[in-house]
């Protein structure tokens, strides 16, 4: 029910289904957060030989990721909910782990790696409630962050061959 002077959200998809879908994009917030925050670390703490191209690739992927969580923030608003904005709310939300310690460079590759293929898992875990639902935009958010993160698990990947 909406609240006094809040009108409700008519937008041809069930209020059944903005709540599973908004519920699945949080979780894809708090994955994006998450990987956002464990690029920005390794960006500041990376060290070696590959020291300034690991610095630079970094800061181009959390600057990303940092647009990343707007969109998909205002897209769980769009369709009537609050996004979650905590830290607490992240853990509880993100299948990424937080980062302890400084890892060595390479380890540092192999943990983004991880990460971003798991925020794809997260995104690909969302296309049946979105495709039965009818919510395009919400599918084209999808594709665009799993195009994205699949390619720069291949780029952090290859770094490791």
């Amino acid at each position: 029910m909406a609240k006094k002077n809040e009108m409700s959200v008519n937008i041809g998809i069930s209020d059944k289904d903005r709540k599973k879908i908004a519920e699945g994009l949080c979780k894809l917030l708090a994955d994006t957060y998450t990987l956002y925050l464990k690029t920005h670390n390794f960006h500041w703490n990376v060290t070696g030989p590959m020291f300034n191209t690991l610095h630079l690739m970094f800061e181009t992927q959390y600057n990303e990721l940092a647009l990343a969580v707007d969109a998909i923030a205002e897209r769980i608003r769009a369709l009537g909910y609050p996004a979650p904005g905590t830290y607490k709310e992240y853990a509880k939300l993100s299948s990424i782990a937080e980062e302890e310690g400084v890892p060595e460079a390479t380890d540092m590759i192999r943990k983004l790696v991880e990460g971003q293929e798991a925020v794809v898992r997260t995104a690909r875990s969302l296309f049946p409630v979105i495709d039965a639902a009818g919510d395009e935009p919400s599918a084209d958010l999808l594709t665009q962050r799993m195009q994205t993160h699949e390619k720069t698990a291949w780029m952090l990947r290859s770094m490791l061959a």
